[in-house]
């Protein structure tokens, strides 16, 4: 008996969606260009919002930023809910290990009592930070235009909630459970002196109204000093008298903002290269909260590195604007602005 193997080649009608294939040709896409270009609502909607009349729900004119295109943004970590959810798992799983060992060697609980208060002081208040900057990027989400841009807005919210659980567990594993760790950290943060300053730049972020304002003040500029100066140096500054396990449970924070400056320099620099108008709009932007945020930042250098806090401090300034720079956010033209 002899059997004939033949295979058929057998091609589809359609290579990818017609949406899709109108931006890029009849040819196939990849799973985040599919979930992301052209999904933002723009007809058909059955009212206006009820608390801004004037606006559509979805208005392109709730930032001053003008685009031709509000899917020209590219995320380059290709972020769709799939492939986040996937890779945030696997980065829990890492993060939960590293947490259980220190945990179960007492790591932080054997640190001196300096030591402890220093970090109750200093890193735990950064939970209402996180919280705050949740709010933001729910708020950009929200009120932006364009899925582009829209979608890794509501997957930062979800990080920044991740954040402040960990920082949260720092805190129960600094007093043993308790809980006594976060009330300190809650009223370091309502009434240390060096906290008010962030405190109230968070505040004033809240009744932004430029949604792309917001995102230049919260994720270039609040994170951009933030996040090198407390979590990287600080956690850093504290390896000998913490076994080094501090460092260890606020490596997810410092991955965290590495990934994520790859989108906001991404999007920044799309944005400043689409108008000459909009490139002196985001310097402007960026030199107004630079001044604010640097101003407010200044106490907790103090109290997180005493006298050199000052150094240390214009060390991350001259960092950040020598990363605005790079995007086309000259201070010089902010200023002229």
């Amino acid at each position: 008996m002899q059997v004939d193997i033949k295979t058929s080649d057998i091609r589809p009608i359609r290579q990818t969606f017609s949406h899709i294939a109108r931006r890029l040709g009849d040819k196939p896409a990849s799973r985040y260009q599919e979930a992301t270009l052209d999904m933002q609502p723009t007809a058909n909607f059955h009212y206006r919002p009820l608390w801004q009349p004037e606006r559509e729900l979805y208005d392109k004119r709730r930032t001053a930023i003008a685009m031709a295109d509000w899917y020209t943004f590219k995320d380059p970590r290709h972020y769709y809910y799939g492939v986040y959810t996937m890779t945030r798992a696997r980065q829990q799983e890492g993060a939960d290990r590293q947490f259980e060992f220190a945990d179960k060697r007492g790591l932080l609980a054997a640190a001196g009592p300096s030591v402890r208060e220093a970090l109750e002081q200093v890193l735990v208040p950064l939970r209402h930070y996180e919280w705050g900057a949740n709010m933001n990027m729910s708020y950009c989400c929200g009120y932006g235009y364009g899925t582009a841009i829209t979608q890794p807005f509501i997957f930062a919210a979800m990080d920044r909630l991740g954040i402040a659980q960990y920082v949260s567990r720092v805190g129960l594993q600094l007093d043993g459970n308790t809980g006594a760790a976060l009330d300190a950290g809650k009223k370091a943060w309502l009434e240390h002196p060096a906290w008010q300053g962030l405190r109230r730049s968070v505040e004033q972020m809240f009744v932004t109204a430029d949604w792309f304002e917001l995102f230049v003040a919260q994720c270039l500029v609040a994170d951009g000093l933030v996040y090198p100066l407390l979590y990287r140096r600080f956690a850093n500054a504290q390896g000998a008298a913490t076994g080094h396990a501090l460092a260890m449970l606020t490596e997810f924070q410092n991955e965290w903002f590495d990934e994520t400056a790859r989108w906001v320099d991404a999007t920044l620099k799309t944005a400043a290269g689409e108008s000459p108008a909009n490139a002196a709009l985001l310097a402007q932007w960026y030199a107004h909260w630079r001044d604010e945020l640097a101003a407010a930042v200044e106490p907790l250098a103090a109290l997180a590195f005493g006298a050199a806090g000052a150094d240390v401090l214009a060390e991350v300034r001259a960092e950040l604007d020598a990363r605005a720079a790079r995007l086309g956010l000259s201070l010089d033209l902010g200023l002229a602005a």
